[in-house]
């Protein structure tokens, strides 16, 4: 649907308002009310707004504006053009929003704030937007220095975590970068999809046709390569099929029922794209 929508301008629009409303809301609502930094600008702005009381949205429109300038001077009109909205509009939405605590526990706060801040960036990195921020330097040190740049950019969310401690604590600090890993770990899934399959790649020396016919018989959709041992220089073959978490216990039983000493690889598969699997 997201990617749908994201082919129209209309469409790119709504979905940039989206993304940028679910970052503003994991602030107002999550982070700062517990006084939680969890990297980038936003971060910073809780930051000041604790020790100086400084309004968050004015110190996130500095950051962005900085952020700007530096684009302009040190990367092309590509990525100025892709962080300008956001870099604006976020700020607009931090004023406009009301900010306060929506659940009493902290950790539980955090969990929340890290899911919908990772579905918000998710929504603007599948139409290829920005909240800006400081996610321009990291691309600065690319260019010119060849870091990667999600290397350069966790080095700057662990700064910006690390003001927790002077600020609010040791445990504002644990709270933070745990809500980190929490982002990280919810934008891999939304990335790639929630619905994972396995990949299964299964040797047999005498059940593999009993195997073959199992598999048919269940209507799973397979593949069969002809392979060459390693060692014994032999010819077999080797059946390929994806499966779904529900039945990929249940098949691996019947397998081993065949065949106790069948070879099984399984991989993880993110997404199937096409055909019958």
């Amino acid at each position: 649907m997201i990617t749908r929508l994201g082919k129209r301008f209309w469409g790119q629009t709504l979905l940039l308002l989206a993304g940028l409303e679910l970052i503003t809301i994991s602030i107002n609502f999550f982070y700062a009310p517990i006084n939680v930094a969890a990297g980038g600008a936003t971060g910073i702005a809780i930051i000041i707004d604790e020790v100086w009381g400084v309004n968050r949205a004015f110190t996130v429109l500095l950051i962005n504006i900085l952020m700007i300038i530096l684009a302009y001077f040190f990367l092309n009109k590509q990525i100025l053009q892709k962080i300008l909205a956001g870099s604006f509009i976020l700020p607009l939405l931090l004023y406009l929003n009301p900010s306060f605590k929506v659940v009493n526990d902290s950790l539980l706060a955090a969990i929340a704030g890290g899911t919908i801040f990772a579905a918000g960036i998710a929504i603007l990195y599948r139409i290829n937007a920005s909240s800006g921020g400081t996610t321009v330097p990291p691309m600065i040190i690319k260019k010119y220095f060849h870091v990667n740049p999600a290397i350069s950019l966790l080095l700057i969310d662990l700064g910006v975590t690390l003001f927790n401690i002077p600020v609010a604590g040791f445990n504002s600090f644990v709270l933070a970068s745990f809500s980190l890993i929490i982002t990280s770990l919810v934008m891999r899934y939304i990335e790639t999809g929630l619905d994972h399959k396995y990949q299964l790649q299964i040797v047999s020396e005498t059940k593999l046709p009993e195997i073959k016919q199992m598999l048919l018989s269940q209507q799973q959709s397979l593949t069969i390569y002809h392979a060459e041992g390693g060692y014994s220089g032999k010819n077999k073959d080797i059946l390929l099929l994806v499966t779904d978490n529900q039945n990929y216990g249940p098949l691996i039983k019947q397998i081993h029922q065949i065949d106790p000493s069948v070879f099984i690889i399984t991989s993880n598969v993110v997404k199937v794209h096409g055909g019958r699997w």
